[in-house]
């Protein structure tokens, strides 16, 4: 390492000063700048003085300790932070990686039990080693060229039941059968079903991506995907509504960059309501697709919404509303879904006998009845967003699939 990486070692009450001072290691590409007693203390030293890193030494539970990391990876997240604890019944570890720790040290840090010689060793050693790889993939994130070309649609629904995941899974299986890279991710974290719809067999989720720990890259998150047959790939949501909280929204910000850098289409398909996780995901986005369907309460809230996301400062071009089951006869019209919403949809998809079997058999009907009226309209919708020229190779391949 060309310049010696000056570290701070935050003391959490609790923790043996003396035996975190036995094990901090001397070398020369760490540059320790000073042990603080308190982790408000060190909260306070960091606002006063610059550090490449900061080392967590904590005994216990470790609850203070997880506050202050989620705050340093809120507040510097281009400063790399290491734990430092002893075995935890808790659960610890997961969470700290969950909180956005870097790497976790173990070492016995309560008073009364200090370090054996080989335990200071070993200890440092673990140390230099968690310290340098951190920086060397700050390093590299600084430095790697990120095309962000992926273009990213958040689904939203303003409203339960208006067909937001049923769009999701069309549109990202149309996407994929037009031969783009697509992802598309389950953001309704506590009771998502983007997995059932689509006929994905369980396996690992968003949340078991966050507990994995460490850097985030494109070849790690692909192990995380799940396959489709269309081609289309997918992040699931935690399998139980307890592990969303292990997602934070610096996570998926995180997330969000490297789906774009490496895809052609990020779709994102989220729960009701502006939560800090949708917010995150609008915040993303190229793009907005809202949800709404021929009743009152839905175009009430698409309203809400739509007006919600012009406070937001969201471009109305960067909206397209979705009228989902637009052929409905309700009383309602498509007139008076512009004199409600005050704009008229963008896309208009029809009711159809088959589309609830679809989602009963997991199977989205722009694959499984793909010249049905529906299956069209969702093709029609990918094609808005791929553009002319993408739009004609679309044309294209489909022709070619029904000649074969």
């Amino acid at each position: 390492m060309s310049a010696a990486v000056k570290t701070l070692v935050a003391v959490d009450d609790g923790a043996n000063r003396d035996a975190v001072e036995a094990v901090i290691p001397v070398q020369a590409s760490i540059e320790m700048v000073g042990i603080v007693n308190g982790l408000e203390a060190s909260w306070e030293r960091l606002a006063q003085q610059p550090v490449d890193a900061v080392v967590v030494a904590c005994a216990g539970e470790g609850e203070y300790a997880l506050s202050f990391i989620d705050g340093m990876a809120r507040e510097y997240p281009d400063r790399p932070v290491i734990l430092m604890a002893g075995p935890s019944a808790n659960g610890l570890v997961g969470r700290a990686f969950a909180a956005g720790a870097e790497d976790v040290v173990t070492v016995a840090l309560e008073e009364g039990q200090p370090p054996s010689p080989a335990e200071r060793v070993r200890v440092a050693a673990d140390l230099v080693a968690a310290l340098e790889k951190a920086m060397a993939r700050r390093n590299r994130a600084a430095v790697a060229p990120r095309t962000g070309n992926g273009r990213m649609i958040t689904v939203l629904g303003p409203k339960g039941g208006s067909g937001k995941t049923l769009v999701s899974c069309n549109l990202g299986v149309a996407l994929a059968e037009a031969g783009q890279r697509v992802v598309l991710v389950d953001l309704d974290l506590q009771f998502g079903d983007v997995g059932l719809a689509l006929g994905v067999p369980p396996g690992k989720t968003i949340h078991e991506l966050v507990m994995s720990g460490g850097s985030l890259d494109a070849e790690k998150l692909s192990a995380y995907l799940a396959t489709h047959e269309s081609g289309l790939r997918v992040l699931l949501a935690p399998s139980r509504p307890d592990q969303a909280s292990a997602v934070s929204v610096g996570f998926l910000r995180e997330l969000f960059d490297v789906l774009r850098a490496s895809e052609d289409f990020v779709i994102v398909d989220t729960q009701p309501g502006f939560t800090p996780e949708v917010i995150a995901a609008i915040d993303a986005a190229n793009d907005l697709a809202i949800v709404g369907m021929l009743d009152s309460l839905s175009l009430k809230n698409t309203k809400l919404g739509l007006e919600t996301l012009e406070l937001m400062g969201v471009e109305s071009e960067q909206i397209k509303l979705v009228l989902n089951r637009a052929d409905s006869r309700v009383g309602i019209t498509r007139e008076d879904v512009q004199a409600v919403t005050g704009r008229p949809p963008d896309v208009l998809l029809p009711s159809h006998r088959d589309i609830p079997r679809s989602v009963n058999e997991a199977r989205p009907i722009v694959g499984s009845q793909p010249g049905s009226d529906a299956a069209r309209a969702f093709r029609s919708f990918a094609d808005s967003y791929i553009g002319a020229d993408g739009a004609a190779m679309n044309g294209r391949k489909r022709l070619l699939g029904r000649w074969r």
